[in-house]
């Protein structure tokens, strides 16, 4: 089964928080509510998410902070923030969004479809990352049963090679598919994601067919996919 994404939406406003809610859940993903900066860092202690949706203006941290302590954390520093504001000081209140990290700066009244596609690309990304780990993951599990049955003199398990080849050309499929989508038009940010993703699948591409039997590849190490 397919865990769902997480969406973090930030708002001190509970109107607001349903507004976001309802334009959302056709994605089918998990919303998560945070009523203050305070209170959204504290979901990031604990939770992984795809994408932030960050309202300006609020009282006490403000999106702008609330944003500084997201970038300077390890854990969550390159989640993407979409900041979500009701008022417009113009090009140096909006450099000012981009400055504290938001891959994107929208103004209310937004359009809900504008919105939800834009949401849905980096949704996307996060679980094409995903199954990357679990790929790398199961990579490196067969590297070491392989590199302990060669030093017994037992043949590598071809069959878990073919599984793991098949699930990679899956998730290769759909990035492929996914890279397409993301013409001159799209973000930038997103575009960035998804070739960082291609270089990666490209190395797990690599260490796969290096255990490929008959490679002489047994002592080979699968390089890092974090």
């Amino acid at each position: 089964m397919v865990q769902k994404a997480k969406i973090l939406l930030v708002d001190d406003r509970p109107e607001n928080l349903l507004a976001l809610e309802a334009i959302l859940s056709a994605l089918d993903q998990t919303l998560v509510r945070a009523s203050s900066g305070e209170e959204a860092l504290k979901a990031l202690l604990t939770d992984d998410f795809a994408v932030i949706l960050l309202d300006v203006q609020m009282p006490g941290m403000d999106g702008f902070e609330t944003a500084a302590h997201i970038k300077r954390r390890e854990r969550t520093r390159d989640i993407p923030i979409i900041f979500l504001t009701a008022i417009n000081h113009g090009p140096h209140h909006t450099f000012r969004g981009y400055a504290a990290g938001a891959v994107d700066y929208i103004s209310k009244p937004f359009d809900p479809w504008v919105l939800r596609a834009k949401v849905s690309v980096f949704v996307e990304l996060y679980m094409k990352n995903c199954q990357l780990r679990e790929q790398a993951a199961l990579l490196r599990l067969q590297l070491e049963q392989g590199s302990r049955q060669g030093a017994n003199g037992a043949k590598e398990p071809v069959g878990l090679l073919a599984e793991l080849s098949a699930r990679l050309a899956a998730v290769e499929e759909q990035a492929e598919a996914l890279s397409k989508q993301l013409d001159e038009s799209a973000d930038a940010a997103a575009v960035a994601t998804a070739a960082h993703l291609e270089r990666k699948l490209t190395g797990l591409r690599r260490a796969l067919d290096a255990l490929e039997p008959g490679t002489g590849s047994g002592d080979k190490k699968i390089p890092s996919q974090e």
